[in-house]
């Protein structure tokens, strides 16, 4: 489960150019919800090839009891609640403030990992103005300028060394694990609904175990002889014997669910379209690599003139999951499930395939023969062999010469050669070229 670190300060002391620098700005999913006037941001970075998941939130005031801010405070709370360690900036250059006690007042009585970030500190690092901070009582404050990018990866090293870290896990996936399933989804889609059914009629083998109000429910359970692994996000409660689902959308539940699975079932509203949130859903999805099927839920409470609009919405707002097979389902009636669980193993069949050498060495080569890669200068690359490098999603690593010249829309129609030879439904597919160096480059030929 990748952690969460959370960016927590005062207003105006360089949060957000924080996280844009640990994020480096890719912005991988941004939730805005409506209705609230300030949020949460959520990221997703990378230290090494350590992965891990940050939030960004507004300008903390702890002690406001109503308006905008006391609505930003509250956000404050949840994402400090739900996060593993919390970076508290301060701003060196303003010095301390009331507010910054206030608010390490408040961080430690949350029992979390506290780190301090004095932001603003380019050529500071050994300046008195730092030692202000130990006030605080929450350690040694962090020297970081967040503008100039100096210090933070010592401070991030600081605040992931304490959780656990598989090297690359799950290379090989084991055939006879079970699928983990993630079902992600705006909130009163039907999640609940859907896992109410499924766990209905289903026997339960296991119950799920016992976490934190943070970590996503693992439920067993078995169909049709296959083994499945539910990955909840929307808020599952065993009460007595009898599950219960609570409607609770929490962004860090469903980011780590989604990376925690080998399929996504992406549930949409069939009376509301596909909203901003689906389409930064959609995108984790696939920039997480993992097989997907779209469920559009309530599809019995539509008429003609929706569905149609909802056909063009799901075409232009998730073009990127054209490979996702789009089921209509109504989870209350039970109508369409038994299609989206074929659907799901055939995604997962799919994201672990095993593609051979020779077969995809030969897929490439008649690809170049019906269609020629375009011509560079006074090259054109050649492929000279393709292996699998990877499952969950597969990974083609193309050999050749002068491969750096292939675009993306060459790209796109070599993955559309593989998916129709392996019969690849539900899963992206990423391709690698290696070009080994022109030996007639360096002789001037």
């Amino acid at each position: 489960m990748k952690p969460v670190i959370a960016l927590v300060g005062r207003a105006n002391v360089g949060k957000s150019t924080l996280f844009n620098r640990i994020t480096k700005s890719r912005d991988a999913i941004v939730a805005d919800y409506a209705g609230l006037t300030r949020d949460r941001h959520y990221g997703d970075a990378r230290l090494g090839n350590r992965e891990f998941i940050v939030v960004d939130t507004g300008g903390f005031e702890p002690d406001k009891p109503s308006g905008v801010v006391a609505e930003m405070a509250k956000q404050t709370r949840q994402a400090v609640a739900e996060a593993d360690a919390v970076i508290f900036v301060v701003d060196v250059r303003a010095g301390l403030s009331a507010q910054d006690h206030d608010i390490a007042r408040y961080l430690r009585t949350q029992r979390k990992k506290v780190l301090l970030a004095a932001n603003k500190a380019e050529g500071m690092v050994e300046s008195p103005l730092l030692g202000e901070f130990h006030e605080l009582g929450i350690g040694d404050p962090h020297p970081i300028s967040s503008a100039h990018g100096q210090g933070i990866r010592s401070l991030l090293e600081a605040a992931l060394e304490s959780f656990p870290h598989d090297e690359d896990a799950e290379v090989e996936p084991d055939p006879h694990a079970p699928i983990r399933l993630a079902v992600a989804g705006r909130p009163n889609v039907g999640k609940s609904t859907l896992i109410n059914a499924w766990l209905g009629e289903e026997r339960l083998v296991a119950f799920d175990q016992p976490g934190t109000t943070r970590d996503a429910i693992h439920v067993p359970f078995e169909k049709d002889g296959q083994r499945f692994e539910l990955i909840d996000t929307a808020g599952l409660r065993r009460k007595g014997k009898v599950f219960e689902a609570i409607e609770k959308f929490s962004v860090v539940k469903t980011l780590q669910a989604i990376a925690d699975a080998n399929v996504v079932l992406l549930l949409i509203d069939a009376t509301q379209g596909v909203s901003d949130q689906d389409a930064h859903i959609a995108g984790y999805v696939l920039e997480s690599g993992r097989a997907v099927v779209v469920a559009v839920n309530k599809w019995d409470a539509t008429d003609d003139y929706q569905r149609q609009t909802l056909q063009r919405s799901i075409e232009s707002r998730l073009a990127f999951l054209k490979f996702a097979p789009v089921l209509q389902i109504s989870a209350i009636r039970r109508q369409g499930l038994n299609a989206v669980w074929k659907a799901i193993q055939k995604a997962h069949a799919s994201a672990t395939v095993k593609m051979s050498t020779p077969v995809l060495t030969r897929l490439v080569h008649e690809a170049a023969e019906h269609q020629a890669p375009p011509r560079e200068g006074r090259f054109r690359p050649k492929m000279r062999y393709a292996h699998q490098g990877g499952q969950n999603p597969p990974l083609v690593v193309i050999h050749g010469t002068g491969l750096d010249h292939i675009t993306d829309g060459y790209k796109r129609f070599l993955e559309g050669r593989f998916r129709e030879h392996f019969k690849l439904e539900g899963t992206p597919i990423r391709i690698e070229l290696r070009s080994s160096s022109n030996p007639f480059d360096a002789k001037g030929h």
